[in-house]
C-alpha cells in the first residue's frame, strides 16, 4: 500500500491523554476504526480529520506516500 502512516497513532493519542477506552466512551471513533488503525489500515478522511484534532496536527504529519517497488 503506497500511503502508510508515520507514526503510531494510538501511541500518539495515547500520549495526548486518549486511550482506547476514553476514543470509545466518547464516541470520537468507533471500536472498527480503532482496530483498522491498529493493523496499519487507512481509515476515512473523516476520522483522519478527527486524529488531526486530537493530536494537533496535519495529515501529512501522521501519513506519507512510500512509492511501491512493481518490479519493473
Amino acid at each position: 500500500m503506497p500511503i502508510r502512516y508515520k507514526i503510531d497513532i494510538l501511541a500518539g493519542l495515547k500520549k495526548a491523554g486518549y486511550s482506547s477506552t476514553r476514543i470509545r466512551n466518547e464516541k470520537l471513533m468507533g471500536q472498527a476504526t480503532l482496530t483498522q488503525i491498529r493493523r496499519g489500515e487507512l481509515v476515512s478522511w473523516m476520522n483522519i480529520e478527527t486524529i488531526c484534532r486530537l493530536l494537533n496536527c496535519q495529515p501529512g504529519d501522521i501519513m506519507e506516500y512510500v512509492e511501491e517497488d512493481t518490479g519493473e
